[in-house]
């Protein structure tokens, strides 16, 4: 029963991470300012990261590439996390945001890729038709 709304939530998956993505270019110098300060070319990698939601956003859309795209989402979301352990051990740099938003944020992660995983884990491609 639960596994009916798989495309549906992978949809909504790919949709988050496209949107996610566009931020990045958006909202450039927001981002490269919680990357932490040991990573070099923080524009650099807003960029980066950025297209990388975008392209694998658009290509966890389709059933044949979703595991595939899936386990590039869950390596995305484990390479950002540095951001967000800077952010929460350094609220005084973000006063936006108060210091338990920030906390929040790192189980939030596991709650993503589990999202990430349960929508894109069974989505093997549907099997080679023969002419």
């Amino acid at each position: 029963m639960p596994g009916r709304w798989r495309p549906a939530a992978r949809r909504a998956l790919g949709v988050f991470f496209l949107a996610a993505g566009f931020n990045h270019f958006w909202h450039t110098a927001f981002y490269a300012a919680i990357v932490p300060p040991w990573l070099p070319w923080h524009t650099e990698l807003v960029w980066l990261s950025g297209l990388a939601e975008m392209s694998l956003g658009a290509l966890v859309l389709w059933r044949r590439h979703a595991r595939l795209a899936g386990w590039g989402l869950i390596a995305l979301c484990l390479a950002v996390l540095p951001a967000n352990i800077h952010m929460a051990l350094h609220p005084e740099l973000f006063p936006l945001f108060p210091p338990a938003a920030l906390w929040a944020r790192l189980p939030l992660q596991a709650v993503l890729i589990a999202w990430i995983w349960w929508c894109t884990h069974d989505a093997a491609p549907p099997p080679e038709r023969t002419p």
